[in-house]
């Protein structure tokens, strides 16, 4: 089975990846790394694609053409490769950047771009390195030169007082060549008066350390290993007694507490130490800018925590103490290195699709690319976000996250045992099928989802429990994620690029994809329409209890104040070809009838009645589903709206 012949919208991505890498020379095998950020032969993964696609087609809901969508991915893939291209730097960065293999923290910015915008965020990200240090003349003022490895520029900082004394030229460690990460900075820029523009001091700022390095490696053990969380005392800590501890990151948590005079922000970086004890250390206020330099995994070493109690900081832990950020720490960090895994293409990449980058000029010599390198944390999970291929249902396996899926819902249904928003989504592919949980922060935020509508989902994780065997989950507040309903699309219809024009008589109920055709409105005196009310989070229809109250019949949830009135429609659709029966409900049914659900409903019955007739032989272009195709499921929600018709209309547009 060819699925890129039998859908273009994967077809294009097929295209604009050769656009964007073509292959170059044909050796019989070769390793991808995605690592590389793009430089020479390598080019975006398949998620990255088919993503930035459809925040295109999101963004030009009237439709986009092959160029727009080709030029848009050109655009953001160069700037994207912008980072990792070759500028004149100071030989020190140069020198540090061969050995530099850490990921960019979220909030980074490069001091290149602060240049260009002159602007910089409180809450971004400088991941610096000391180019000099020295004192103002005339002054006690110190100074520091940065660059990173991405900026051919530097920029001086005024060195936080607090600072000054690891900034002593011969013992000191804040000295040229060290790294830094720091936060929260002001920009005094150059036309704020005299001189040039510099960063103005921050505390947020936090030390790396690089335990291969033996000076760091001695320092680590000579001032953060002595002690450790068992051997903290409140009463000595009371009294003034300093305490240097190192842990690693395990997680990093968001809180907001409810105060006297309003909600205050904390996070809860929770650390564990060599012996497996953990602790919570809190950050509050504006001190939660100092959580963007961390990342889990990382190794910590605090000099002169506050140590606070866990009872008067309302923290809910075993242990009756807790860390603070006081007026006397410093805080130093050993990066997680990001590692990498080598992942071997699986068999159904030579079956389902045939992406240039695999293929050979002789098929007999084997796989262009063998194997991936991906990147993978300390647990031993693999970041599939840069993969270069399409993800199917067969390769999914224990330890994948940033997985992205491409297929056909055929169940859905929330789940009903949890105080939590969960909603398990079956998605289908050519390869099979597999039950995906997805968590909500609030509620449901997709808008209308039915059977047999085909979607995009990115940002899954895969794990193998002891007793429920293989679980997808995904979260909608995680990085990555993102959710498109493809049957849904406005700018599908429009975009002949994506989609190619099926006749009625090419339908078929063993297919299970969403069919773009040109018809016109037929025997619109049997058609029928009815008003009913639905919930306008997630469209589908609503029912009144015996309580009085309104429940949807989807989210499962009380909606009294979120309750819309919306048309269900069925409809006769014809052309050359053949004629079929279908229905839609809300947006598609209005676009159809080409009056609003309020409007109709006020019209008298009988014009309610003979409102139809204006409509026979208009045309559209209609996009159908199989709502009821073999094996699918039927969720109370989906069989109260489909009625026993299979064919449901997902999106329509009038031609003109």
């Amino acid at each position: 089975m060819d699925i890129e012949n039998q859908d273009p919208f994967l077809a294009f991505i097929d295209h604009a990846r050769s656009v964007l890498s073509p292959v170059e020379g044909d050796e019989d095998e070769e390793i991808y790394d995605p690592s590389t950020n793009g430089s020479e032969s390598t080019g975006p993964g398949w998620s990255w694609i088919a993503s930035r696609i459809l925040k295109t087609c999101i963004a030009y809901s009237s439709g986009v053409t092959s160029a727009i969508l080709l030029s848009d991915l050109s655009q953001a893939w160069s700037e994207q490769r912008r980072s990792g291209v070759s500028k004149k730097r100071p030989e020190i960065i140069s020198h540090l950047k061969k050995k530099h293999r850490r990921n960019k923290l979220a909030n980074t910015v490069t001091i290149d771009s602060v240049y260009e915008k002159n602007f910089l965020s409180l809450n971004s990200v400088l991941e610096a390195v000391i180019v000099d240090a020295f004192v103002l003349p005339g002054t006690n003022i110190y100074m520091l030169t940065l660059g990173d490895f991405w900026s051919s520029n530097t920029i001086e900082l005024y060195l936080h007082r607090r600072y000054y004394d690891l900034v002593d030229p011969h013992s000191g460690i804040l000295k040229r060549g060290r790294e830094i990460f720091l936060t929260g900075c002001y920009l005094r820029t150059a036309r704020e008066g005299a001189g040039s523009t510099r960063l103005l001091p921050t505390e947020y700022l936090v030390i790396l350390l690089d335990d291969d390095q033996d000076d760091d490696a001695m320092l680590i053990a000579a001032q953060f290993c002595s002690d450790s969380f068992s051997s903290i005392s409140f009463n000595e800590a009371s009294t003034g007694v300093p305490y240097s501890l190192y842990a690693r990151i395990e997680s990093i948590q968001s809180k907001e507490i409810q105060g006297i005079s309003g909600s205050v922000k904390r996070k809860e970086i929770t650390l564990v130490d060599n012996d497996g004890v953990r602790l919570e250390f809190l950050l509050w206020g504006e001190q939660v800018l100092l959580a963007n330099l961390f990342s889990v995994g990382s190794m910590l070493a605090l000099d002169r925590p506050y140590i606070a109690s866990s009872a008067e900081s309302a923290i809910e832990t075993s242990h009756e103490l807790c860390l603070e950020y006081g007026s006397a720490t410093q805080l130093f960090l050993v990066p997680f290195l990001q590692h990498e895994e080598q992942v071997y293409i699986p068999s159904s990449q030579n079956r389902y699709q045939g992406s240039r980058l695999m293929s050979t000029v002789d098929p007999a010599q084997g796989f262009k690319v063998s194997q991936v390198a991906l990147p993978c944390d300390s647990q031993g999970s693999v970041d599939f976000s840069s993969y270069p291929f399409q993800s199917f249902v067969t390769d999914l396996h224990d330890k994948m996250t940033s997985v992205s899926l491409y297929g056909v819902v055929t169940d859905i249904f929330r789940e009903r045992n949890t105080p939590e928003v969960i909603f398990s989504l079956k998605i289908e592919d050519a390869t099979g099928a597999i039950w995906a949980k997805l968590h909500f922060a609030r509620s449901w935020s997709f808008g209308r989802l039915g059977i047999g509508h085909t979607v995009y989902l990115a940002g899954l994780s895969c794990h193998l429990r002891k007793h429920s065997g293989l679980e997808a989950t995904w979260y909608d507040n995680a990085a990555g994620a993102f959710f498109v309903n493809l049957s849904c699309l406005p700018a599908l219809l429009n975009s002949s690029c994506l989609h190619k024009l099926s006749c009625l008589s090419d339908l078929s109920s063993e297919a299970s994809c969403t069919y773009i055709c040109r018809v016109r409105l037929d025997q619109v005196d049997q058609c029928h329409v009815n008003t009913r009310f639905s919930h306008s989070f997630c469209g589908h229809v609503v029912n009144k209890m015996p309580s009085g109250d309104v429940e949807c019949s989807f989210c499962h949830c009380n909606c009294d104040a979120e309750v819309v009135r919306t048309f269900h429609l069925k409809i006769t659709l014809a052309d050359e070809t053949g004629k079929m029966f279908a229905w839609c409900i809300g947006q598609t049914a209005t676009e159809l009838l080409q009056i609003s659900p309020d409007e109709f409903y006020d019209l008298p019955e009988d014009e309610q009645f003979m409102y139809p007739s204006s409509l026979e032989n208009e045309s559209f272009i209609v996009a159908l589903v199989n709502c009821q195709g073999q094996g699918y499921g039927f969720s109370q929600s989906i069989t109260q709206e489909a009625d026993a018709i299979p064919w449901e209309i997902t999106r329509a547009l009038r031609c003109e």
